[in-house]
């Protein structure tokens, strides 16, 4: 159960009239940042809800009690750099350290019901990276978006520098990676990289409803919805549509769907289970 976890690094809570967990970073001090450890956290607060049949959305956030300046993730905690089985000086070492950090990363965006990045404050390296294995990003006008690696010597290794190029193209990334500026939330949005820019003040309720909306709607036709987006679009057209059938098919079997034709022919809103 939900309550019955306690984590260090993140805090998973309900929010049962939106059908909805909201999932926090809870490192103010460092502004969020990334640990192995907060990776492996998120993940396995990820399976718990994976069944859980009261949440059919997730909000994945920095903590809203900031210490220092508001924060989605400042990017990866450069003081956890190092581990007790792996040589600093072996290269293949490294390489598995990476490996591990990739390994969340995937397990996130695999997820199976859709996740918001609610981005308030600074999304940067790391935390930017999280962004992109997120299904739907919504941020204040204050967030602040970049890849700052370039001035500590190191690089965006945690997926960034390939699943960014889907969005934005090699000239665009190959900008933001080699000089580290960062960028509005305006300008993030205008380059397709964010689904929603919010005022400061109406960033929470904002959230709120857009988690309540997908939280309350057809939970299988979102989970086909998210396979043949995030898969069928990595095969040959043809194959890519065979999988939109399959799937449509699949779909057909849900209850939800039997309500939602119902209740347009009816006339009134729909009332999904979730089933």
């Amino acid at each position: 159960m939900v309550d019955d976890k306690k984590f260090e690094h993140v805090k998973l809570e309900k929010v049962k009239e939106g059908n909805y967990a909201v999932l926090s970073i809870t490192r103010p001090e460092r502004l969020n940042a990334l640990q192995t450890k907060t990776l492996r956290e998120i993940s396995e607060a990820l399976e718990m809800v994976e069944v859980d049949r009261e949440v059919r959305c997730v909000v994945l956030r920095g903590t809203k009690e900031f210490t220092k300046k508001p924060a989605f993730s400042a990017g990866a905690d450069l003081s956890d750099r190092s581990s007790s089985d792996l040589d600093p000086e072996n290269l293949r070492h490294q390489s598995h350290a990476m490996y591990r950090r990739h390994k969340y990363y995937d397990l996130i965006e695999e997820f199976h019901k859709p996740i918001i990045a609610a981005i308030d404050g600074f999304a940067l390296g790391g935390g930017f990276e999280l962004v992109l294995v997120c299904d739907i990003a919504i941020a204040s006008k204050r967030s602040l978006f970049g890849f700052p690696e370039i001035q500590r010597g190191i690089f965006p290794g945690n997926g960034g520098t390939q699943r960014l190029i889907e969005n934005l193209g090699k000239m665009r990334v190959k900008r933001l990676m080699f000089f580290g500026d960062h960028y509005t939330a305006e300008e993030m949005y205008n380059w397709g990289v964010i689904s929603y820019v919010v005022d400061d003040d109406k960033f929470e309720d904002f959230v709120h409803e857009k988690a309540s909306f997908l939280g309350n709607a057809a939970t299988n036709s979102l989970f086909v919805i998210k396979k043949c987006i995030n898969y069928g679009t990595q095969v040959p057209l043809n194959v890519g549509l065979q999988f939109e059938l399959l799937s449509y098919a699949i779909n057909s079997r849900s209850k939800d769907v039997n309500e939602g034709v119902t209740a347009f022919l009816e006339k009134r809103k729909p009332v999904f289970k979730g089933e």
